[in-house]
């Protein structure tokens, strides 16, 4: 009598993937952990960096970060010890250069900062590159509070200030954020739409075999896609959480793929197995305690990372630098817009998926009963 085959797909081959993630995110979270971090709302993909400054270690980002000419920028700072705590009370000047003549468009006087976070704002004038310089006072002599140094033609050079210094490069154009955006949006939707096409076409070659279930499959597929679709969306948006805590970002990237590889494992098996191996009710037995496994799987974890966005944004997250709940953005919206589909979706595959086995089943009952006494033994 045939035995049914292996699960490939199992809750124990799930299971040790995902101990395997969690014991390699660990890894790597000692690795690669920063004593400081930058206390900004996301981690920008441009305009952004840190230098040390004397004493301190400094990150600097805009707002938006893409910048336009004559449009209203944040000049974002965060400054820290090296440990990674917050400064208090530090004397700080910020001027902005243009790169291509050396000439100081502005200047912000030397002014006593009740935090090291703080942001001034800046209408950069042309499109082109400039240097961002923030100064900071060392406290072994006086500096002119509430006044400017001369410009200086070496932009780090400290002669004749007791200060510390660090110059930022920007970047201000009118439609690098738009490629940029276009990009992410194709790297996330263009794998979506192969990957839909290739199941379009398995579908229709499975019509043109007169399979049965046509309906059932569409439904499936479109499941499939969402819960690629979410794990797409957390890949893409995990290096903005990096400047937070990198624990966030690896976090993100271990949800992604395992969201990505449920979508994809249900696919393989799906395609894998053929409408006349049902007619074996042991093979249906197996078939279908795979897709529970996979299912409950896909079904828990997607519920956790609803529950875990709602605390988020509700109060602040563990280990939260800057103590307040996460913002609610478009990102984080169609991502959890997409899981709580997936969970309808995944609810309404083991309701189908148990129905189709009670039917193949019941068709054969003297098989079926073949197999439950092969089962006991």
């Amino acid at each position: 009598m045939a035995q049914p085959r292996r699960a490939i797909f199992s809750v124990r081959n799930i299971a040790v993937v995902a101990a395997l993630l969690l014991v390699s995110s660990s890894l790597l979270t000692a690795m690669t952990m920063q004593k400081a971090y930058a206390h900004f709302d996301h981690f920008s993909h441009y305009n952004n960096r840190g230098d040390s400054v004397g004493n301190y270690y400094a990150y600097e980002a805009l707002d938006p970060e893409y910048a336009r000419p004559n449009e209203p920028t944040a000049l974002m700072f965060s400054v820290q010890d090296n440990d990674g705590h917050d400064t208090y009370n530090i004397i700080t000047m910020v001027e902005v250069y243009s790169a291509a003549t050396g000439e100081r468009l502005k200047a912000f006087p030397w002014t006593k900062q009740d935090k090291g976070d703080f942001q001034l704002f800046y209408n950069f004038p042309d499109v082109g590159n400039y240097q961002i310089v923030l100064s900071v006072a060392t406290g072994t002599g006086p500096v002119n509070l509430n006044g400017v140094d001369p410009p200086r033609v070496t932009l780090v050079g400290t002669t004749g200030c007791n200060c510390d210094r660090a110059v930022f490069n920007a970047s201000v154009s009118n439609s690098f954020g738009t490629i940029w955006n276009t990009a992410m949006a194709a790297a996330v939707i263009g794998p979506l739409v192969i990957f839909g096409s290739v199941l379009g076409v398995v579908q229709m070659g499975r019509r043109k075999r007169g399979v049965v279930g046509e309906r059932f499959e569409v439904i499936k597929w479109i499941i499939m896609l969402l819960a690629i679709a979410g794990g797409m969306v957390h890949l893409a948006v995990f290096a903005e959480h990096a400047s937070l805590r990198i624990e966030y970002s690896i976090f993100l990237i271990t949800a992604g793929i395992m969201q990505i590889r449920y979508g994809i494992s249900y696919t393989l098996l799906t395609l894998k197995s053929s409408n006349a191996s049902f007619k074996d009710p042991i093979y249906a037995r197996s078939y279908y305690k795979k897709t529970v496994g996979l299912n409950l799987f896909g079904l828990l974890g997607t519920a956790v990372l609803i529950g875990l966005y709602i605390y988020a944004v509700t109060f602040p997250p563990p280990l939260s630098p800057n103590n307040r709940p996460e913002d609610v953005d478009v990102a984080g919206i169609m991502a959890k817009s997409t899981e709580v589909a997936l969970v309808f979706g995944i609810v309404y595959l083991m309701r189908a998926e148990k129905k189709r086995l009670n039917e193949r089943i019941s068709q054969t009952p003297d098989e079926a009963g073949r197999g439950e006494v092969s089962d006991l033994r």
